[in-house]
């Protein structure tokens, strides 16, 4: 791609437009804004601004449009897909002065929020009001919801509660041109022409820079409980998973966790909890509502269905604090298998029924290919995350090889019925896989909208779309 390198003239333009203190050229600013937390990726921008309105995003697009200099939308730098790094330089555009929750409508259960809100923040924010926005990325406490937004985001309880994609109604985005647009209506039914809203969500930052987001929320649940099934096998603990909803409930939460991450998260973050010698596999189960008998009748089906499955133990936990530490056994895996390996982390989705051949192959793939892997994730929605850890590979097998075996897992996902990413995007590390999933028709209907909204290709360039 052709694009320019910002001089002086175009430095003078941006600080001009929205103030020197907005501005960033400084080493330490060019090296935190060369990463997130995809593996050890860095470009370094050539500058870094944070703006403060939709006008002051507007100027800095309108000069960098005009311009031909490339520009990285970035959130809380929580990304696992590399969307937010700046692989042509350009500007690093920050969107972490937009902290505000601007209205939480208890009337029509709405809220309003800017896109550098934390996520948790906001989650607890609508809580103190009896309300629920139940998107819970396991980054939660540092991820922003407009990251969230970029890349379609999920979490623990999309298993109930859906995916971002039902609790957005509508969006301010600035667009490459700097025109500045809301893409819907703030109301549940949207009907009239093509949706923008929806369109924008997942699009991780290649179509336009969202400023402000209107979401749905939901009456707060007054009781939860949470279950805990261990397995001697994962096939044994993935097979209960589909036969979990076919016996008729539906969990708020349903996570798989293999052995081997488990142990570390003891290691890692000290979490107090008895791993008996023949669990392979658990299987975190929370249900909520209102009424608790109701809540139990669900717990004594699962049951059940988990003593069906060869399930050896079921715990329950019964204070606040059990569950707290439950949930963050499940939510620090990520971050400890990080800290005990060279790895590569994968975001399969299948139809959960699938899981139990997914989980089977990926171990056949990674003993033909030599390496690892550590399985975890939203198993009630089918959404396996796969650590890929380096193990015994060489150097020179991990540079050049590992790519067809992460090819071939993502084969295996779409002969299921699956696809390349649940929540995490596709962003730099995933684009060229694309093909596997995706036509040439596909991508070029991709291309083609990209080319609608950025027909000079400035915002996030190098993402998504295979080279």
């Amino acid at each position: 791609m052709n694009f320019t390198r910002i001089n002086t003239e175009i430095l003078a333009e941006i600080t001009s437009a929205i103030g020197a203190d907005k501005v960033f050229t400084d080493a330490e600013s060019l090296d935190n804004y060369s990463h997130d937390e995809t593996e050890d990726l860095r470009y370094q921008p050539e500058v870094v601004v944070k703006p403060t309105t939709p006008e002051e995003v507007s100027a800095i697009l309108k000069i960098c449009n005009a311009h031909h200099v490339p520009v990285t939308p970035r959130g809380g730098g929580t990304g696992l897909s590399g969307a937010a790094l700046p692989i042509y330089g350009g500007v690093s555009l920050s969107m972490e002065k937009f902290k505000a929750i601007l209205d939480i409508d208890t009337e029509n259960l709405q809220a309003t929020v800017e896109p550098g809100v934390i996520t948790e923040e906001f989650i607890n924010a609508v809580a103190e009001k009896g309300l629920l926005y139940p998107v819970d990325p396991s980054s939660k406490g540092s991820c922003f919801i407009g990251g969230n937004v970029a890349h379609g985001s999920g979490g623990p309880r999309v298993v109930k509660y859906g995916t971002i994609r039902e609790y957005i109604l509508n969006l301010e985005v600035v667009l490459p041109n700097g025109e500045i647009i809301w893409t819907g209506a703030n109301t549940l039914k949207y009907a009239s022409g093509y949706n923008l809203t929806q369109l924008m969500i997942g699009s991780e930052g290649t179509l336009g820079v969202v400023t402000k987001i209107v979401t749905k929320l939901l009456p707060k649940p007054g009781q939860s409980v949470l279950m805990m099934g261990s397995f001697r096998t994962n096939e044994d603990a993935c097979a209960a998973v589909s036969a979990i909803f076919r016996a008729g409930v539906t969990p708020s939460a349903l996570e798989f966790m293999e052995r081997k991450g488990v142990e570390w998260v003891i290691k890692f973050d000290d979490i107090k909890f008895d791993l008996k010698d023949n669990v392979a596999a658990l299987l975190m189960i929370e249900f909520d509502g209102d009424d608790l008998d109701d809540i139990f009748k669900n717990c004594e089906k699962t049951n059940v269905v988990l003593e069906e499955h060869n399930c050896t133990e079921v715990l329950f936990a019964d204070t606040a604090t059990q569950k707290e530490e439950l949930w963050r056994m499940r939510r620090t895996m990520a971050e400890s298998v990080k800290s005990n390996s060279v790895y590569k982390e994968e975001d399969t989705v299948v139809p959960r029924a699938a899981l139990p051949k997914l989980v089977n192959g990926i171990k056949e793939i990674g003993t033909r290919y030599g390496f690892e892997s550590v399985c975890y994730g939203h198993a009630g929605d089918g959404n396996l995350h796969v650590n890929i850890i380096k193990a015994g590979m060489s150097d020179e097998d991990w540079t050049n090889k590992l790519k067809f075996g992460i090819a071939e897992i993502f084969e295996l996902t779409t002969a299921l019925g699956g696809t390349l990413s649940g929540e995490h995007g596709i962003g730099l590390v995933q684009k060229e896989f694309m093909p596997i999933k995706y036509s040439e028709i596909h991508l070029n209907l991709m291309r083609g909208i990209k080319n609608v909204f950025d027909p000079n290709g400035i915002l996030n360039p190098g993402k998504i779309m295979p080279d």
